[in-house]
């Protein structure tokens, strides 16, 4: 069982409309660097919202 399809689009959008990343450099990721690119942004996301 590989890593689900839906949860790598989700990823993969989620990175690339806050970071505005290529489809390709996302995608050369691998899953746990992906991964803490999403954390980094919701961390951001937080960070700023409490401002």
């Amino acid at each position: 069982m590989g890593y689900p399809a839906e949860r790598l689009r989700e990823e993969l959008a989620y990175i690339a409309y806050h970071f505005h990343w290529p489809h390709d450099q996302i995608m050369g990721m691998e899953h746990q660097e992906r991964q803490q690119w999403v954390a980094e942004i919701v961390r951001l996301n937080q960070q700023r919202n409490e401002l």
